[in-house]
């Protein structure tokens, strides 16, 4: 899976503590902690005719993930909004929209991984882009990488930081492969996610995911586990095994750039049928049903 170029996004205008520019001319200084050691954390948006989907949400894991990185400043909630509408607005841009929003501790007086040398406040940028659903309607494949995730004892999942060199290796393990993307294991050997998104499974008419001891806490996991309990669907958040991922009718990932995607085959195992499961599209349609009529409007 290799996302596409959309000629749409040629002259698209980043927005860079408040400053608007054509993305050829768009950069940061390389004092910023971005550049200096990844010290930065990040949200993935999505926008559906004008509205944001469960920003609140998201911005309340970007401002929880800059405290436990002891970041001096945040934005506030507005503020970042206000940056957001301003960058679509700029663009033309109403639907169809992934935005990637990314918070940096900010530049530094000299090179050097120490917070206190950082002595001017955050650096907030807002990529958005004409991007559908990144991922196949057909069925991923996956393998198992052999990158394990990060229990919170080594490096908390619950800070949604940009130190991505676990699922860059993941990745890079799947493109070699052949596959679409990298199932991810913890140290005691169970799922964790894949490199970019979390995973369910299917059985009989129960769906089940791991818990969040070695991922981040998903926004788009997170609705569709509130799908399941406002709709009656058996559901469970519990230790999954490769075992049970290989037995199971049906499976599936969810983000916010990609929404839904069912997973067909995992490590050369045909799962289920083989193709989108009866449960996988129930739930499709129930998120894609919430899209449309939630979200904070911006534009």
């Amino acid at each position: 899976m290799l996302q596409s170029y959309d000629p749409r996004n040629r002259d698209i205008l980043v927005n860079i503590n408040g400053k608007l520019t054509h993305r050829d001319a768009a950069g940061v200084s390389p004092f910023d902690s971005s550049v200096q050691g990844g010290d930065a954390v990040w949200e993935g948006l999505r926008v559906y005719d004008g509205r944001i989907f469960r920003l609140k949400e998201h911005l309340d894991r970007l401002t929880a993930s800059a405290k436990a990185l002891a970041f001096a400043a945040i934005p506030s909630h507005a503020d970042i909004t206000a940056e957001l509408r301003r960058t679509l607005e700029a663009n033309h841009m109403r639907d169809g929209v992934h935005i990637r929003l990314t918070l940096t501790r900010g530049v530094k007086v000299t090179s050097g991984m120490d917070p206190r040398l950082n002595q001017s406040g955050p650096t907030l940028i807002v990529l958005a882009e004409h991007k559908p659903p990144v991922y196949s309607s057909g069925g991923l494949t996956l393998i198992t990488s052999s990158v394990r995730r990060f229990p919170p004892d080594c490096l908390d999942p619950k800070i949604h930081h940009n130190n991505l060199v676990q699922s860059i290796l993941a990745k890079i393990e799947a493109n070699v492969a052949g596959a679409d993307d990298a199932l991810m294991l913890d140290t005691r050997g169970f799922v964790a996610e894949t490199n970019a998104t979390h995973v369910f499974i299917v059985e009989g008419q129960r769906v089940r995911t791991g818990r969040t001891v070695a991922c981040p806490e998903g926004i788009t996991r997170a609705v569709v586990l509130e799908l399941c309990a406002a709709n009656r669907i058996e559901h469970e958040v519990t230790d999954l095994s490769l075992t049970e991922i290989y037995r199971a009718e049906e499976m599936f990932c969810t983000g916010t750039m990609g929404e839904l995607a069912a997973v067909t085959r995992v490590d050369g195992r045909t799962i289920g049928a083989g193709a989108v499961g009866p449960m996988t599209q129930r739930l499709t349609g129930l998120f894609r049903d919430l899209t449309r009529s939630e979200g904070t409007r911006v534009v």
